[in-house]
């Protein structure tokens, strides 16, 4: 699609302000330096962000003798954020302020019969009333942003299809609007990852960039030429039904040997219930249980649990090895409940295999990190959708 000159200048003030929280409080040469706008540029863009309320003067600093330079710093009281992140066993709410620092937060466990759309609506808005409450932000509130599993229609603010409960082309923000007086903003957990990393982690100044999410499902987040690339349906990153093993475990997509049915936690699962049947290690049906369980017991040695990670590690790194190879990224960055839980040694063990499995030029420029953000990456993603949706749209709280 042509960019138009409105998509430039708002692609710019999402470069500046993303800037400016990293470096608050910072001078307007400084910000013309880091991001390569003009100086013209970054003094019309201050200025609008100054009438937004997104940032304010902050002093004056010694430029060495000549005149000093004024400061600007994030307004974090210039609006509060809200990011939903909705998983197949639980809803998180982060309430956040403009320097994204979090203000509230409520999280309640999903059962099965919660995954019917009126019933997740209730549960998503109740959980939104809660941690809104909770951080004093009524009337400050410039948007929510909702991530949701599956494929969405982000435009039309549809859930596409969530496998795992059987959705297909529910009007989620349409039934959410009737609960909730907030500008809504829908996509998916994968691409709100990858927002939280280009704004916040490891992918910020990155031009080409990978996430790798691993949890109950798994995906990915993409980043070309530095923005975030959706793919002409919104539907780019649904790596985690690439085809891994022909005619392999069957997947809730309908389809079989899925990535996700050997690196996410019920595959994870599978994989050690095929190594021993009746290994302590598994507990029950509960994914997080089990994969704490499992990382407990490598940090004793276990064989089993070692076993697991490696054939786990093994079949990651063949299908990020596709991606190294596919993308040529700068940086995969590993995040999700899964990967936290498992830290570093799925990470030695996923960089070996890659390394095995991808070609060698791409392999040698494509840096494999866990992901630095220390709060909840959907969250701060969806967060920063509705952070983007308030620049797009200058800024104004409101329904």
């Amino acid at each position: 699609m042509k960019r138009t000159s409105r998509d430039i200048r708002t692609a710019n003030r999402y470069h500046l302000l993303r800037q400016a929280i990293a470096d608050s409080p910072v001078s307007r040469a400084a910000l013309a330096e880091a991001t390569g706008l003009s100086p013209a540029t970054v003094a019309t863009l201050v200025g609008e962000l100054i009438e937004l309320g997104m940032l304010v003067e902050a002093g004056f600093e010694d430029s060495g003798g000549g005149r000093p330079r004024g400061l600007l710093a994030v307004n974090a009281g210039g609006g509060a954020l809200i990011g939903v992140d909705v998983a197949e066993t639980y809803v998180h709410v982060e309430v956040v302020d403009l320097a994204l620092r979090v203000l509230g937060r409520a999280h309640e466990e999903l059962a099965p019969e919660d995954g019917a759309p009126a019933r997740l609506v209730r549960r998503i808005a109740g959980a939104v009333r809660v941690a809104t409450g909770r951080a004093a932000a009524e009337g400050r509130v410039l948007g929510a942003g909702i991530s949701m599993p599956g494929m969405v229609d982000r435009e039309g603010g549809v859930s596409v299809f969530a496998a795992n409960w059987d959705w297909r082309e529910v009007p989620l923000l349409a039934l959410l609007a009737e609960h909730l007086p907030h500008r809504l903003y829908l996509d998916n957990p994968m691409r709100a990852c990858m927002v939280a990393e280009l704004w916040f982690g490891a992918a910020r100044g990155r031009e080409d960039a990978v996430v790798v999410n691993l949890g109950t499902g798994v995906g990915t987040g993409l980043a070309i030429g530095g923005a975030l690339h959706r793919g002409v349906s919104n539907s780019a990153g649904e790596w985690g039904h690439t085809t891994l093993v022909l005619d392999g475990r069957p997947c809730h997509c309908g389809r079989r040997g899925c990535v996700e049915t050997y690196v996410g936690a019920p595959g994870i699962m599978r994989t050690l219930r095929e190594l021993d049947p009746r290994s302590p290690l598994l507990v029950g049906g509960d994914q997080t249980a089990t994969v704490a369980a499992l990382a407990d017991a490598l940090d004793r040695g276990d064989p089993t649990a070692t076993a697991v990670l490696r054939r786990t590690a093994d079949c990651l790194g063949a299908a990020v090895g596709d991606l190294v190879n596919l993308l040529d990224p700068e940086v995969i960055v590993l995040t999700g409940w899964v990967t936290r839980r498992l830290g570093d040694r799925l990470l030695d063990a996923v960089r070996g295999a890659v390394a095995w499995h991808a070609l060698p030029r791409p392999s040698a420029g494509a840096e494999i990190v866990l992901s630095p953000i220390g709060a909840n990456p959907v969250s701060l993603g969806a967060a920063t959708f509705a952070l983007e949706g308030a620049l797009a749209s200058n800024g104004r709280a409101g329904g």
